[in-house]
């Protein structure tokens, strides 16, 4: 199942929207047991994120992240050093709580992870 919302005033780093891919398995409902995976990926759109007007709507590598959209940019960057995860249109997730904790603080990002 995929759960996604879309938000009209997105939160942007370094100006790209981005999504977090998160895994998780629902292993009973009663009780509720949850495990979440450590790590996940996040993936950035290749055009900084304008606000969507008419001249901007059907540009799809600025509004959405999907790898196989914006795998066909030209600015599409891809990782190619695992020890440097967070670079590129395709990060880890732990890369992106990293980033986000140096904006943020710990306390901050504590409170949504």
């Amino acid at each position: 199942m995929v759960v996604q919302r879309y938000l009209t005033k997105p939160y942007l780093i370094d100006g790209f929207k981005f999504d977090l891919r998160i895994y998780v398995l629902v292993n009973g409902i009663a009780p509720m047991r949850v495990y979440m995976y450590k790590d996940g990926l996040a993936r950035f759109a290749t055009v900084a994120y304008k606000t969507p007007a008419q001249s901007n709507m059907s540009n799809l590598f600025m509004h959405l992240t999907n790898y196989a959209i914006n795998k066909d940019n030209s600015s599409y960057q891809q990782n190619i050093d695992e020890a440097d995860d967070n670079v590129g249109h395709k990060r880890s997730y732990a890369a992106v709580i990293q980033q986000l904790r140096g904006v943020h603080g710990d306390e901050a990002i504590d409170k949504m992870v």
